[in-house]
């Protein structure tokens, strides 16, 4: 079976790409580099190009005739989003529709979407559900619930196609082989951060507001470890291939961690100290 993964270059997506690899799935890889790394590709083969270049991109269906595709290419930094939101919407909402159009020109229609828990913006309760309105406070979040409806319309329309979104919550971890792990640059996710701080002493490590509503007044974020994330992504593929609905899941675990609970079980575990500057909420 032919699986086209675009980002597969990327933290998650090279993580999904090896579990494929290892399950015998044929992978082309799509991927700009513009965050990713030729490195991280461990299986298949890695075709250097923008979902821009919609020419490059029918070429490539036309040549690997994929069975499904998962789609991970986009832009994911949330301050950067308000900074610059069209480059967002660029990347995230337009690239997508040439993707889904090129998709619909080769009469593939199973589609793998990495989503994001920025959809839900502030839930009214949590744990929050797939039930849950719409309602992003960014426009990251903003392109994912786009892209999200514009998948909802074109099955709606009668078209055969068929997608599973899944929305993701605080991605962290690594392959467990010590092959893959996360490698962005910039670093903003929090748990790498830490442990840069811990590597360098000169590293300044800013703990984004310390007066939410929780009991020592930072962030709660719910956790889910990328090699479980990865499975999903294997699941809702052998699901859609044997004969599925489209859907939309969350994924995490349901329960969360503090920033600060976080950073003392770093020290914990390594046994090291770090620098912690207070900074005001993002």
């Amino acid at each position: 079976m032919k699986i086209l993964v675009t980002g597969g270059a990327g933290y998650i997506g090279s993580h999904t790409v090896k579990l494929l690899g290892e399950k015998g799935y044929e992978v082309l890889v799509y991927d700009n580099l513009s965050t990713g790394h030729d490195w991280a590709v461990l299986y298949g083969k890695l075709i250097v190009a923008d979902l821009c270049d919609k020419e490059t991109l029918r070429k490539v269906f036309k040549e690997f005739r994929p069975d499904a595709v998962i789609h991970f290419a986009a832009s994911i930094v949330v301050p950067e989003s308000v900074k610059n939101p069209l480059k967002y919407y660029r990347n995230n909402v337009i690239n997508t529709i040439n993707l889904l159009e090129i998709m619909e020109k080769f009469n593939v229609n199973k589609f793998i979407f990495s989503s994001s828990a920025a959809v839900y913006g502030i839930p009214a309760k949590v744990p929050v559900s797939e039930e849950e309105s719409l309602n992003p406070i960014n426009p990251y979040g903003e392109t994912k619930a786009t892209v999200e409806r514009i998948l909802r319309d074109i099955k709606n329309s009668g078209k055969d196609f068929h997608f599973v979104s899944l929305r993701y919550f605080n991605v962290a971890g690594a392959s467990p082989d010590g092959s893959l792990g996360e490698a962005h640059n910039p670093e903003t996710h929090l748990i790498p951060s830490i442990l840069k701080a811990i590597l360098n002493p000169d590293f300044r490590f800013y703990l984004h507001g310390t007066n939410y509503p929780t009991p020592d007044g930072t962030c709660i974020r719910d956790y889910i470890h990328v090699m479980d994330l990865v499975e999903a992504h294997i699941l809702a593929l052998e699901y859609l291939m044997d004969g599925g609905t489209s859907e939309v899941f969350n994924c995490g675990y349901g329960y969360g961690f503090s920033v600060l609970e976080v950073i003392d079980t770093v020290k914990k575990v390594t046994e090291r100290d770090f620098r912690v500057e207070e900074a005001p909420r993002r």
